[in-house]
């Protein structure tokens, strides 16, 4: 580095970033290519129709299935399609019937983004922003500060632990055969350096006290009994050792007990603290901000004259800070294009999220305000539904914008499609690793498109729930995760990808056990 200006630096973040994103739109290409619908000239991801509004316009909700399957894939293309049914979603229009609006600055119409190859555009423009900045943020913080961080390096264990002999039980500490005459003091814990014991002697100890040099044995409490002489005598065998926790016996100084990357949760900041540790090296949490669009947006009180009230302003930053992002402001624009102009100009986070205002209408300023901005966009409008008109672009240098639908289960759609992936890059999180589950009854498809369902899982079965229109959250409240579901729809016992929700699971990641006990609040 010492032979490397920092401009010339800056040029090669520059580069990698620039080479990282082009590669992840040549997977949108790809993707495009293996359907058979289009490679798509521009390199540039389209828009996928209306639907871009709040709870209450236009938008639906139906799938395809999830992260890269390959041949598998496309062999369940070839199989004939389960008829489309929208019974689950009544008073809202066929999601088969929409037409790509134009793009914002060639004019060209083009298609929607496989949900695939767009979490993968979202990944890697994480990654590349994250090496433009010279790699994930990192700051040390006190434990009290630390929960929901991720780790900047390995925990590495700072001293033994235990870091003495120690007693596992409350009792008596012995050396030698028995019975033992019991001195008169015992030890507790906290005390340093008891007297040792000789043969044939023992001492009352309590949990957690440090065992005297040359002890043989803890006796529990319920385990012996003493004479009118005070000697003791054992109910039973005495093992060698038994109750003792010999030093070192969980770790040495120096292990390694959490690797990079591993969340902090209530149970690390424990071992972090018993270790040795006061602060922890995290990544520093991505700085987001919320800028809610539309005029039809109560804050209170109950839905009136047209009005109704807003989820997604409650919602949003709870959900992005269970993704790692410490939210910095949540502004309340309305449908006012020259505020949202001016917000995106003022804005120094990491990452901008918008809701509603994605499509094509005449209140839909996202699109027009990215092209005064000369935005680059990297995925406009994906094929997924609930969610198709949602949108990924770099701003500046280092700062992306994230448009979601304006209806609150789209909006979940495209956290998890287009934020997630970036947010996970930015905050140094692992990728969770995927599984699938079998569905326990049919759910119904998209013609062309990934669905996005909401489930619980049951036992070895996902249980897809009722309530999974675009703008319904009663469904996704009472949801494990959602179920990706491809294109034609899945019949009872079709294995689908899970997509856990972020309080669900843990990054750090578990060695193993079924699904249900890798499971964690976290």
């Amino acid at each position: 580095m010492s032979g490397q200006s920092a401009e010339s630096l800056a040029a090669q973040a520059r580069a990698a970033e620039d080479g990282a994103v082009d590669e992840a739109l040549a997977l949108v290409n790809e993707a495009r290519a293996a359907d058979g619908r289009g490679a798509g000239g521009t390199g540039v991801p389209g828009a996928a129709g209306s639907g871009g509004g709040h709870s209450g316009r236009a938008g639906s909700g139906t799938g395809r299935p999830g992260p890269e399957r390959g041949s598998a894939e496309r062999s369940r293309r070839t199989e004939p399609a389960t008829p489309t049914s929208h019974t689950d979603h009544p008073g809202h229009p066929d999601p088969t019937r929409h037409s790509a609006p134009a793009d914002q600055r060639t004019g060209s119409r083009h298609q929607a983004a496989p949900w695939s190859a767009a979490r993968a555009v979202a990944g890697r423009a994480g990654r590349a922003a994250a090496a433009r900045r010279g790699g994930t943020a990192e700051r040390r913080v006190p434990l009290d500060r630390a929960l929901g961080l991720t780790l900047a390096e390995p925990l590495a264990a700072l001293s033994d632990l235990p870091s003495f002999d120690t007693s596992a039980m409350d009792g008596w500490v012995v050396a030698g055969p028995g019975p033992w005459d019991v001195r008169a003091e015992g030890i507790l814990a906290g005390q340093d350096r008891p007297e040792p014991l000789s043969d044939g002697e023992a001492v009352q100890i309590a949990t957690g006290a440090r065992v005297p040099r040359d002890a043989t044995a803890v006796i529990r409490s319920e385990h012996g009994r003493t004479d009118d002489k005070g000697r003791l005598f054992a109910l039973g065998d005495v093992g060698h050792g038994q109750d003792i926790r010999p030093r070192g016996q969980e770790c040495r100084s120096g292990d390694q007990l959490l690797p990079t990357g591993a969340l902090v949760t209530p149970a690390v900041l424990g071992l972090a603290a018993a270790a040795g540790y006061d602060e922890l090296l995290t990544v520093a949490r991505p700085r987001v901000e919320v800028f809610i669009l539309g005029d039809e947006l109560l804050t209170e009180g109950l839905p009136r004259e047209g009005l109704i009230r807003d989820a997604l302003g409650p919602m949003l930053p709870a959900w992005l800070r269970a993704l790692g992002a410490e939210v910095t402001s949540v502004r309340r624009l309305g449908d006012d294009p020259k505020a949202l102009l001016k917000a995106v100009r003022a804005s120094d986070a990491d990452l901008i999220v918008t809701t509603g205002g994605t499509a094509s209408g005449p209140v839909d300023h996202v699109h027009p305000t990215l092209s005064s901005l000369d935005a680059e966009l990297l995925v406009d409008g994906v094929a997924v539904r609930p969610g198709h008109p949602m949108l990924l672009a770099r701003t500046k240098e280092g700062q992306h914008l994230v448009g979601l639908p304006g209806n609150p289960l789209a909006a979940v759609s495209g956290l998890l499609t287009l934020a997630e992936p970036l947010l996970r890059m930015l905050a140094g999180r692992p990728e969770q690793e995927p599984y699938t589950v079998p569905l326990q009854r049919a759910v119904h498809g998209h013609p062309h498109d990934t669905r996005l369902v909401p489930v619980v899982v049951r036992g070895e079965d996902a249980v897809p729930l009722r309530y999974n229109g675009p703008a319904m959250l009663r469904g996704i409240a009472a949801a494990d995760g959602l179920a990706v579901v491809a294109p034609g729809g899945a019949k009872a016992g079709r294995e689908v990808e899970i997509l856990d929700l972020p309080w669900s699971w843990n990054p750090a990641g578990d060695d193993g056990g079924d699904v249900s006990a890798e499971r964690c609040f976290t």
